[in-house]
């Protein structure tokens, strides 16, 4: 495994950096003058920088500073080639079982990160200089993490996956990924609306650039890269924080205050002006969406695991809401970063705030919500006792009962896969005598 798995992480990373050569070697054909080097050995450094910010690795340049505002979307690239990797090693044999994913994941993600490192000594110029233990760590992770998810989806598909676990840790994953898919949705829907409220200033933006036929499909690659990014600063902007685009900006739903922004076309999309950018029956349903995600959160978590005990419900639910507020936390944090050590040496949305505002927005509903589901629930079963005990006389066929179809619901302190209760209409009755011969 530890030979294929090297195999298999080296032959990811090269078609990843292979894809991203081709896109610098267009660049600097059709745009000599942006200076990417000096023939061949230059553009073979620059597509190794452009394949580290894929990973989210930070680049020093120097006279400018930090730049850690890095697209998103390129990390699908790599992500999508583990993922196939793992894949492999699964239809290769390697991975027979679902406790050996850990095994293809570890084999894949030590010489991924390997490769990475390297990368980033050999793409080092005196211009330039990539982060090299961010190069290791973040790539690490993405090999591990991608790898692991391909090798456990070459066994099963997602399905098969999703009912391996037991019913609790079902409820949390699957509420959190319900809540998460949601304010994504919403996220794309407020970002989409954003750029088509300003059309024209976005058109008089590449009109400015004047980047020709191939500059502006590498525009267009570059707005779709980011376009992740913007998607999280729409959930921060939902959430209420919103986010900042240089020191002493804001951009919230109260209002926003910008100074000069860079030329680039995918920004002409920010929101500008003292007043809320949207109506206020609008602006109700922005703010409303983080709310909506969490009564979604609290319903999935108490309808694939209702419990019998009541106070657990919400603290089941705010575990599940708390996990997607800290996800989104996490990628507020990736969604920004510095653009040089001068006035844009803050961008983006703050993450602490925006994951602690989650929390208690998305986690505290799916507490409340999930609470009373699952009251009503078990109300609900409670009430249909009476009726089961009304058919005791019609359910018996040759002295065995027929089942009365009550659902069952989650022992907490069960260690196995879920101790089920099921209420029996029978009772306190005792059996029929045994017929005599």
């Amino acid at each position: 495994m530890l030979i294929a798995g090297g195999l298999a992480a080296l032959t990811a990373a090269a078609s990843g950096l292979a894809v991203l050569v081709l896109i610098t070697l267009v660049g600097w054909i059709t745009a000599p003058h942006v200076g990417v080097g000096s023939g061949l050995p230059g553009v073979l450094r620059s597509a190794g920088l452009l394949w580290l910010v894929a990973h989210h690795v930070e680049i020093t340049v120097r006279g400018v500073g930090r730049i850690g505002l890095l697209p998103l979307g390129l990390v699908l690239l790599p992500g999508a080639l583990l993922e196939r990797a793992g894949r492999w090693l699964t239809h290769e044999g390697h991975v027979r079982r679902l406790r050996h994913v850990w095994h293809a994941a570890l084999a894949i993600a030590c010489p991924y990160a390997l490769f990475t490192a390297a990368v980033a000594v050999g793409s080092r110029t005196p211009v330039a200089a990539p982060s090299l233990w961010q190069a290791v760590v973040v790539g690490f992770l993405i090999a591990l993490v991608a790898g692991g998810f391909g090798a456990a989806r070459g066994l099963a598909p997602w399905r098969r996956l999703a009912g391996l676990l037991s019913p609790r840790p079902r409820s949390v994953v699957l509420g959190v990924v319900a809540s998460l898919a949601l304010v994504t949705a919403a996220g794309a829907v407020l970002s989409a609306a954003s750029l088509a409220l300003h059309l024209h200033a976005y058109q008089e933006a590449v009109n400015s650039l004047n980047p020709g036929i191939a500059g502006s499909v590498l525009l267009l690659l570059a707005g779709l890269a980011y376009l992740p990014n913007s998607i999280v600063w729409a959930i921060a902007y939902m959430l209420g924080p919103g986010f900042t685009f240089g020191v002493g900006t804001a951009v919230s739903p109260n209002g926003s205050a910008l100074g000069a922004i860079p030329a680039f076309p995918m920004l002409a999309g920010l929101p500008a002006g003292s007043r809320a950018a949207f109506p206020m029956w609008l602006g109700f349903l922005v703010l409303v969406t983080p709310y909506v995600a969490g009564v979604l959160a609290g319903l999935m978590t108490v309808r694939i695991a209702p419990t019998p005990f009541l106070e657990a419900a919400p603290l089941w639910g705010m575990v599940t809401g708390s996990l997607s507020g800290l996800v989104i936390g996490v990628l507020a944090k990736f969604s920004g970063g510095p653009l040089g050590a001068g006035r844009l040496g803050s961008v983006g949305p703050p993450s602490a705030e925006v994951g602690v505002v989650a929390v208690l927005e998305i986690g505290v509903t799916a507490a409340l919500v999930a609470g009373a589901a699952n009251w009503l629930l078990l109300r609900h079963h409670i009430k249909r006792l009476p009726q089961a005990r009304e058919g005791d006389a019609e359910v018996r066929a040759g002295g065995q009962p027929v089942s009365a179809g009550v659902g069952a619901v989650v022992n907490e302190h069960d260690n196995a896969d879920g101790h089920r209760i099921f209420v029996d209409p029978w009772a306190g009755e005792r059996d029929d005598p045994a017929p005599e011969d």
